[in-house]
């Protein structure tokens, strides 16, 4: 028994290996090419729009309809990830991490060769909505499965690292998406993109999530479900059953990142461009560029966040670095509001900040036992993100009007939100500490 506790001691130190780096760059580029599947309809709604929907209806129902098929891929988020989170506790985490890229880019290359509605009519926007909600629930399974999946496999010492990359991997393929869509609105004209240009990044992105499930069957499965299939400790019940009967606090505390993960990148990354436009009249090249900016520093704070996490708790994290992106927030807006010079500056700085979202997974995935911690995290994180990402906008939109700083004051409380429970989450781990000394 001594030994195996010492081999266990020896593992956990370990430092990242080739193996390792293999598995995070492999379980990287999957998630970041079915982030940008996901995402890169966003980038096309108006010629999508014009394409799916009757000629003769006006723009603004057309827009809304549209944008509502989108939203649709949110809603089928938490029931595709609880779904293959059940299957993932049961069966293995590495068949649903292959299944969900497999899901996501089938639907992205049909919506590439998908007919529209002056060739067959009303079936075009159901046959959209349908591929639309099959990308929501692969999403739904490919971020919780993806953390799961490298947390599994690093050292338990590098466990945020590993997480952490996984996440800047994601905000890459918003930044992907941003890429094309501004490479093909330049490469050709209005009437090419309706007439046939649109397919283009939809096709692009089918083909390499393909090619990218094709390099997770060099993966393996995680050595914790390998030992809890060969101990016989897997889930002897319902495992999401087991986790809303046994584990509400921990529900709690990862819906509760959850939400500062969502709204910090719906509100700083996904709006503000359009917010900046039409509210203080940037130039939308300018939004874009920095918009871009913002992205890539993003990415580079969620890896700081996770190195920190492992370094000094999630709890200290989350503490300092929601105190750093309220003020960043807050300093951003502000002077936007009567000085866009600022522009280039201020918003990777934000964007640095919002990185702090890269220490949320390593919470999650300490929250629940590894038995069901596929079912707990995914239900907690898809439920949290379809409530918090789909409501912000909504309740955003309405707030600006009679507000122009709303932005700035939503990031503020979502920053004591994020601070109150790095603090819960400090003083908890200080009780145990001291508790341990006892």
């Amino acid at each position: 028994m001594r030994d195996q506790i010492q081999q266990g001691n020896i593992s956990a130190a370990r430092p990242l290996n080739r193996e390792d780096c293999k598995i995070l760059g492999l379980a990287s580029l999957g998630g970041a090419l079915e982030f940008y599947d996901f995402i890169i309809f966003v980038f096309f709604t108006v010629v999508l729009g014009k394409l799916f929907f009757p000629p003769d209806i006006p723009d603004a129902l057309r827009q809304i309809q549209t944008f509502s098929i989108f939203a649709a891929g949110y809603l089928a988020r938490p029931l595709g990830g609880i779904a293959m989170a059940h299957f993932g506790d049961l069966l293995g985490r590495k068949k649903m991490f292959t299944l969900s890229i497999l899901m996501m880019a089938l639907p992205t290359l049909m919506i590439g060769l998908l007919p529209t509605y002056q060739q067959i009519g009303i079936w075009a926007p159901l046959c959209l909505l349908a591929l639309r909600i099959l990308q929501g629930a692969a999403i739904g399974g490919e971020v919780p499965g993806a953390w799961v999946f490298v947390a599994e496999h690093a050292p338990e010492r590098h466990t945020g690292l590993a997480c952490s990359i996984i996440t800047s991997g994601l905000t890459l393929g918003i930044l992907l998406g941003a890429l094309i869509a501004m490479a093909i609105n330049s490469l050709f004209s209005p009437a090419e993109l309706e007439a046939w240009a649109w397919r283009v990044p939809f096709l692009i992105g089918g083909i390499f999530g393909l090619i990218a499930m094709y390099l997770r069957k060099w993966l393996h499965e995680t050595p914790v479900f390998l030992e809890l299939q060969a101990k016989k400790h897997l889930a002897d019940e319902l495992p999401l059953k087991k986790v809303l009967r046994d584990h509400r606090l921990s529900i709690v505390i990862s819906m509760l990142g959850t939400c500062l993960l969502a709204v910090a990148i719906v509100v700083a990354i996904l709006m503000t461009p359009a917010y900046l436009q039409k509210q203080f009249s940037v130039l939308p090249v300018d939004s874009l560029r920095a918009n871009c900016y913002a992205i890539v520093a993003l990415s580079m704070g969620c890896i700081v966040a996770g190195w920190s996490a492992d370094k000094l708790g999630s709890g200290l994290t989350l503490l300092i670095g929601s105190v750093l992106l309220g003020s960043s927030s807050y300093a951003f807006y502000h002077t936007m509001s009567h000085d866009t010079s600022q522009l280039t500056l201020l918003y990777p700085l934000m964007g640095f900040t919002v990185g702090i979202v890269g220490a949320v997974p390593l919470l999650m995935i300490k929250a629940f036992p590894a038995a069901i911690r596929f079912s707990g995290l995914s239900f907690s994180y898809n439920v949290a993100y379809a409530f918090a990402g789909g409501l912000t906008p909504v309740v955003l939109s309405l707030w600006i009007k009679s507000d122009v700083l709303a932005p700035s004051y939503y990031l503020l409380l979502l920053s004591a939100v994020g601070a109150g429970l790095g603090g819960y989450l400090l003083l908890n781990q200080r009780r145990h500490l001291c508790h341990s000394i006892r």
